[in-house]
């Protein structure tokens, strides 16, 4: 049998298995954590489309985040009396944040870099400061007693019975999500591929060599930030579903600081990094969690809330790693080249000018 197929079988019996093993050892509230660590992903799937494939600086990304998870609470849950299925939501939701991400894009073309970063991170308050003050949306208090997943007769939200196990509804999530993830990333495997893909790599690279070369920058431009909000927005759709309850203060703009860290610390434009890093990046503040149990603690006149102890270890170890894996913790074999060519040149070389 080939290698790849036992390896995949491996991956595949440590995926099914990983919920009962983190429950028996951990509890449940780490299943819970997976959960996360799922939406987390699929929301780094998305934003390295922008970032890592095409090369576009953005941190308004939660935006479209925000959006779906808008239009899954309005359109199922009692807030405006209607309950509307997942198989009509999820592409709603895909298509309603496409839509946002086009209308993002479409002013932004001819930004770069901290400019980009500029007007993105404007966009993605705007949109928070609406949720907060339209009537439609609860203003400030969100939105509660949204439906839970529900395809069929079969209801997410619900525990059930499998062989004699007991499925609690945290782990009928999680094999949800992972379906979805294993989705995404099937979707974004075959986009780096395409020639879609090769002409965001080109216009990432050098933007005025991919426009003399033929290549159509803005409809490009426009296609990376509308396919991009569309994972954003599955992924939205999936959390109000999973949460019960959002508030325009689960979108904000460290909310999309947080993806983009898990793209860069993880390797851009590389999947299989971009998955590692969401993965770390979920379960790494829950990791440093029993800091908050220490006494404050003071230094001469200065005194640290341990709250604020946990955040701060978090901090100092993603400063520490950037330090020493610039180009991530799994980059692309090219990102790897391109960051440390000059490690091989002799120091003579190095340090000739222009």
């Amino acid at each position: 049998m080939n290698k790849r197929i036992y390896i995949g079988l491996l991956c595949l019996t440590v995926v099914i298995a990983l919920p009962f093993g983190t429950d028996a050892f951990l509890g449940r509230s780490w299943v819970r954590l997976l959960d996360f660590a799922l939406l987390y992903t699929m929301l780094a799937l998305g934003l390295n489309i922008v970032v890592g494939y095409a090369g576009l600086l953005d941190l308004g990304y939660v935006a479209f985040y925000a959006v779906g998870a808008y239009l899954y609470a309005m359109l199922a849950s009692p807030h405006i009396g209607m309950h509307w299925p997942l198989w009509a939501l999820l592409p709603m939701g895909a298509l309603l944040a496409a839509s946002f991400g086009a209308v993002l894009g479409a002013p932004t073309l001819g930004l770069r870099g901290d400019y980009l970063a500029i007007v993105t991170m404007g966009f993605g308050e705007i949109i928070r400061i609406f949720l907060r003050n339209l009537n439609i949306t609860n203003g400030p208090a969100g939105i509660d007693l949204i439906d839970p997943i529900q395809i069929g007769n079969f209801s997410f939200g619900s525990s059930h019975s499998l062989l004699g196990w007991d499925l609690p509804s945290i782990y009928n999530y999680y094999f949800l999500f992972i379906v979805l993830t294993a989705f995404i990333v099937l979707v974004s495997y075959r986009l780096s591929d395409s020639r879609i893909g090769r002409a965001w790599a080109a216009i990432r690279e050098d933007e005025i060599a991919a426009k003399s070369m033929g290549l159509n920058t803005r409809y490009l431009k426009l296609m990376a930030f509308a396919m991009g909000a569309a994972f954003g927005g599955i992924s939205g759709v999936l959390f109000a579903g999973f949460q019960g309850f959002i508030s325009p203060e689960s979108f904000t703009m460290g909310e999309s600081v947080m993806i983009l860290c898990m793209v860069v610390l993880g390797g851009m434009g590389h999947l299989s990094g971009v998955i590692m890093g969401a993965i770390l990046l979920a379960i790494l503040p829950e990791a440093f969690r029993p800091l908050s149990q220490f006494q404050q603690i003071t230094f001469g006149h200065v005194w640290l809330d341990p709250a604020n102890l946990r955040m701060l270890m978090f901090a100092l170890a993603l400063i520490v790693v950037m330090i020493l894996r610039p180009e991530g913790l799994w980059p692309s074999p090219v990102r790897r080249r391109e960051l440390h060519q000059n490690d091989a040149m002799p120091a003579s070389v190095q340090k000739e000018g222009p």
